[in-house]
């Protein structure tokens, strides 16, 4: 990495920051979407028993 300005930290220290909040706020919708989808469809991690309601076709 080249000798950089206390300009250039400035600049790449917003940009991790920003970049570290925007990662939180995709991480927090991920987390209430994950909740959602467990609440209205159960499954995934917690398949206990993998045959629950079997497809009538």
């Amino acid at each position: 990495m080249h000798c950089a300005m206390s300009q250039d930290d400035k600049l790449i220290d917003l940009n991790t920051e920003r970049a570290k909040r925007v990662h939180d706020l995709n991480e927090k919708r991920l987390n209430e979407v994950r909740q959602a989808f467990e609440q209205a469809m159960p499954l995934g991690k917690t398949r206990k028993k993998p045959k629950n309601k079997p497809k009538k076709r």
